[in-house]
């Protein structure tokens, strides 16, 4: 049909055409109405049909619910301790079978000044600090999350490191000790887990002078392990750490201890490193503080965490005292200085074979900053005084 259509339209403009031409002039191809309209339904009908168009199905997209934000994980301890973090520090360590191991305490000269600078204690997790008589304070350095192959140098026991060493389940290593006084108590409470100058690998001479005696914390675990003293996986939990700020704390950027004119320390807070470092009086100058540095590495020390703790002291004789460390089951006071900032806390020894903990006035755990931590054990009787950010502490006994 529609072929018929078409014919028919060719057909009626060739004639139309040939008409024109007879007549010798192309006139314009007018169509009448009737014949536009013939032409317009012819085309219209030959045009291809279409077929129609099929409809796009609409797509619902459920939007997935958004992840609720997971807190970074800021703190670690006091009752648990992730594998290989040292519950002593809050840190990972590098070698996590040194926490398989009891720490090794090391006791320190801090006179004659001829044994300065110190060697080892940059390397220490706690460093104890307290007072000995005349004048004097010795330190004792834990070594648990690393070794340090020269500490010292090595000085004589007092009634107090048996104590510190049975809080954090290690092993002492000293000189020797007052054989009257201190020396049977001391075994009274370690039994085999101290050793004394004369073990060597263990607790080494440089010299024969009163300060040559230095230890290598390595060597002494194996010096345990060799006497059959049972070494593993002790309990150190109790501490807590965190690297978030606490609130409420007062502006600290310097504390200072004075037990003497020829004996006093300073710490200073260093904002680049976010620690406390050590400052000492000059043995030829007793009115210059300078630097105390870690001979093994010429570096100043810094530490994490200063507390100064107050204890009771019992004074025996001038250069013979108790420090009440293991009747502090209530709590005593104490002000720790973290971040550029001090706290009011309180520590305690609820355990006399577990570490010390440090808590707030509610009685809840404090957090420390994670990394070293220096203690002050000063006197009840001890006094403080502060002015533009600096403490000032002075030692008095009991």
């Amino acid at each position: 049909m529609i072929k018929n259509k078409f014919g028919f339209l060719l057909v009626f403009l060739t004639i139309i055409l040939l008409v024109s031409a007879c007549n010798g002039s192309v006139p314009s191809a007018t169509l009448s109405p009737g014949e536009q309209t013939a032409v317009v339904q012819t085309l219209t009908a030959m045009a291809p049909t279409q077929p129609p168009a099929t409809p796009t199905p609409t797509v619902t997209v459920t939007p997935k619910p958004s992840a609720t934000p997971t807190k970074p994980q800021t703190s670690v301890g006091p009752d648990v301790f992730p594998e290989g973090v040292n519950p002593l520090t809050g840190l990972k360590v590098e070698n996590p079978e040194l926490l398989k191991r009891r720490p090794v305490l090391v006791k320190v000269a801090n006179y004659p000044a001829e044994g300065r600078p110190h060697a080892g204690l940059s390397y220490a997790d706690i460093v104890f600090e307290y007072y000995i008589g005349g004048g004097s304070n010795r330190f004792n350095a834990i070594y648990y999350g690393q070794d340090c192959n020269k500490v010292g140098p090595v000085r004589s026991g007092r009634l107090v490191d048996p104590e510190l060493t049975r809080m954090y389940q290690g092993v002492l290593a000293m000189s020797g000790a007052n054989q009257e006084n201190v020396f049977p108590r001391i075994t009274e409470l370690l039994g085999d887990r101290v050793i004394t100058e004369g073990n060597c690998p263990g607790l080494c001479r440089d010299d024969y002078t009163v300060m040559g005696v230095f230890a290598n914390t390595a060597d002494i675990t194996n010096v345990m392990k060799a006497k059959g003293v049972e070494i593993d996986n002790p309990d150190l939990t109790g501490m807590l750490f965190d690297t978030v700020v606490p609130a409420g704390g007062e502006p600290a950027e310097k504390a200072t201890l004075f037990y003497f004119d020829f004996n006093k320390g300073d710490w200073t807070y260093d904002a680049e490193s976010g620690k406390y470092l050590r400052w000492i009086e000059n043995a030829y100058n007793y009115n210059e503080m300078i630097p105390l540095v870690d001979r093994l590495t010429n570096e100043q020390l810094a530490f994490s965490n200063v507390i100064m703790a107050y204890a009771n002291y019992t004074e025996y004789t001038s250069v013979l005292h108790a420090i009440g460390i293991w009747d502090n089951t209530e709590g005593n006071n104490a002000i720790l200085f973290r971040d550029g900032q001090a706290y009011p806390i309180i520590w305690k020894t609820a355990d006399p074979d577990k570490p010390m903990v440090f808590l707030d006035a509610e009685g809840n755990p404090f957090p420390l900053k994670p990394g070293n931590t220096w203690i002050n054990l000063i006197g009840n009787s001890s006094t403080l005084v502060k002015a533009d950010g600096t403490w000032k502490f002075t030692f008095s006994m009991p």
